[in-house]
């Protein structure tokens, strides 16, 4: 949205107002300070109330904006939580806490600055200037008045006011930030060695009992989910198209209605060399330096491509030697389209006047208009024809196909002939496969159409689904030809892979305790007779040296005397121990890394003050909150 072209751009500023705003579109500071509106109240600040009506648009767009972070994983359940619900209802009340405070202590958006924020929108530019035409048009695009994008705007203002009052005064000292750094840059010598479960391969042995009692305590897991097989139809606008065939006669008609469709427009190549001018003063600098390329212009023609590579301050085609390729009109700025429809080929301009500066301008090509014939373009009209009498019938076909699938609901068959279509058979489709797998089943990878085929009157009834329609005008219906209930697969088949399991489970339990008893032999002192292997210098800045857990081992050890044994389980049932050899610090602080530090915790300090601050405006306002409202608001 072109709203978002306002938002400051300090970067603490931005960290706090993603701690206390949704992106939903806001009311506006007036109707936040008074009540906004009738129904139900959800909540209380003081004696500004929340409605039901703002609760449902912040909750909408919450909900939005998780669907497009987790796309086919998103579930709807997912904001109909209480959890969820007093999440929302937190961040509208952190709003109306900012807004009130905001109010009290007279901070606001003055007109002029709105103005002036609205006006550097670049979205609402043209040629460098506002466009209210342009503005009108970006409102309405998002179904918007002028009143209501104002009152947003003045409203994200005053809460960057508020926050930047709070986020910019936070200060991280110098020494703090100087021991963070000395913390993060320490590097400890390590070398390794590990314990793995293959070492453990030929002591263990599971026994039958256990292998039941895992297939009893773990059912779930050896289940095969229900799942059928379906025959299924489409019918589609594409598909109704394709059985269509325009007559020569309707093609020939076509073309010689819309002739000017296929009228292929002159185009001219130039080259050009462009003198900027930035202001009035500038002009006539520019116009002087533009007339002396002219004139060097005008005495080797055949220089030009040498010039612009020189002179001309287009960085998009100076290097190219001012060459702007084929283009038709339309495509350049007024005044310099005008010169080159007027020029002969080869042809230099004299100087050209333009809102970027001054253009000498060579035309090097043209590509006259013409008329694309009947048959250069039977093709295409074909297509047209086609999709425009397949749209007219697809209101029809697709009503008469729905009540001929639920009329006849014993077979697809009868809409299959009708309609011209091809009865489709699936492979076997589980109940509920994974969101990312359901692209995997085509044209049934559709909640809506599994919904229908896993419904009683589909299994139980042997009933045609109802018709889906899975995309624009695209509808599907299926049939169920055979149902695999869900089962547990027999222990015997699963037994091979249960004593696989157990017995990685228990070699990797003696991978650990072995290491763990060598640790604790290590740091007791016993004899060191290990082969270690180097790891070399590790820090907490390279993260991606050692996995996670064994780092936190490393660097949480004592290190005032060397050597020094750590050890840790790091997946796949390995179980690794570490020496810690030598402890070493930078010699200098790089500056850059500081100040990135110092702006970090400086980021972490305001979080904490700002965190402050609204703790101290919720004790400040009587807050009140009806749960059973909240509760009981079923989206």
């Amino acid at each position: 949205m072109f709203f978002d072209a306002v938002r400051n751009n300090k970067r603490v500023v931005q960290v706090f107002l993603a701690l206390i705003t949704l992106p939903f579109a806001f009311w506006g500071v007036d109707s936040y300070v008074r009540n906004a509106g009738a129904g139900a109240d959800l909540a209380s600040v003081g004696d500004s109330k929340i409605t039901m009506q703002q609760f449902d648009q912040a909750w909408r767009a919450q909900q939005d904006r998780l669907r497009q972070v987790l796309g086919a994983s998103f579930s709807p359940e997912l904001m109909n939580s209480p959890a969820a619900k007093l999440a929302v209802l937190d961040s509208l009340i952190d709003q109306r806490l900012l807004l009130l405070d905001a109010t009290k202590q007279g901070l606001g958006a003055s007109d002029d600055l709105l103005r002036g924020v609205i006006s550097k929108i670049p979205a609402l530019q043209e040629n460098g200037q506002f466009s209210m035409a342009r503005y009108q048009a970006a409102l309405a695009s998002q179904g918007l008045s002028q009143t209501q994008f104002e009152a947003q705007l003045r409203q994200d203002l005053t809460l960057q006011q508020v926050v930047g009052a709070i986020g910019e005064t936070a200060i991280a000292g110098s020494t703090v930030t100087d021991t963070m750094l000395r913390i993060q840059a320490e590097e400890r010598q390590v070398a390794a060695w590990r314990i793995g479960p293959e070492q453990f391969a030929g002591q263990v042995k599971v026994e039958l009992p256990a292998l039941q009692k895992y297939y009893e305590e773990n059912a779930k897991r050896f289940e095969v989910a229900e799942q059928v097989k379906v025959d299924y139809l489409v019918l589609s606008l594409d598909g109704l198209s394709a059985q269509l065939t325009p007559s020569a006669a309707e093609v020939t008609a076509w073309y010689e209605s819309h002739k000017d469709r296929y009228q292929q427009a002159e185009e001219r190549r130039a080259s050009h060399i462009l003198i900027l001018a930035r202001g009035d003063t500038d002009k006539e600098k520019a116009r002087a330096k533009a007339e002396g390329v002219l004139q060097e212009a005008q005495k080797s023609p055949a220089r030009f491509a040498e010039l612009a590579r020189q002179y001309s301050e287009d960085p998009g085609s100076a290097e190219k030697g001012g060459d702007l390729g084929f283009f038709g009109r339309g495509m350049m700025v007024k005044p310099f389209e005008d010169a080159v429809f007027k020029l002969r080929e080869n042809e230099l301009s004299t100087l050209v006047q333009s809102e970027f500066g001054y253009h000498i301008i060579r035309l090097t090509g043209i590509k006259p208009g013409k008329e694309r014939s009947l048959a250069e373009v039977r093709s295409e009209i074909e297509d047209e024809l086609r999709r425009q009498a397949a749209s007219r019938q697809f209101a029809e076909a697709a009503e008469a196909f729905s009540n001929m699938v639920y009329e006849q609901s014993d077979s697809l068959l009868p809409a299959a002939e009708k309609f011209k279509l091809k009865v489709r058979q699936s492979g076997w489709l589980p109940r509920n496969p994974a969101p990312e797998s359901l692209e995997g089943l085509g044209p049934l990878g559709n909640q809506k159409v599994l919904a229908a085929i896993f419904s009683d009157d589909s299994l139980k009834n042997k009933r045609n689904t109802e018709v889906v329609e899975i995309a624009p005008n695209t509808l599907l219906a299926a049939r169920v030809i055979e149902h695999s209930p869900a089962v547990v697969k027999p222990f015997e088949t699963v037994k091979p892979e249960i004593e696989a399991v157990l017995k990685a489970q228990e070699e990797s339990a003696l991978a650990r305790a072995a290491g763990q008893t060598t640790l604790g032999a290590l740091q007791q002192g016993a004899e060191n007779k290990i082969a270690w292997a180097p790891v070399g210098k590790v820090s907490r800045q390279a993260v991606r040296q050692l996995p996670p857990v064994a780092l936190k081992a490393i660097f949480k050890a004592d290190v005032d005397k060397l050597p020094v044994y750590v050890g840790a389980e790091v997946g796949g049932g390995n179980y690794m121990l570490y020496k810690i050899e030598a402890v070493s610090h930078p010699e200098r602080i790089d500056d850059n890394r500081r100040q990135a530090l110092q702006r970090e915790y400086g980021a972490i300090v305001g979080q904490e003050d700002f965190a402050g601050y609204v703790a101290g405006l919720r004790q400040q306002y009587k807050i009140d909150i009806n749960k059973s409202a909240l509760e009981g608001s079923e989206r």
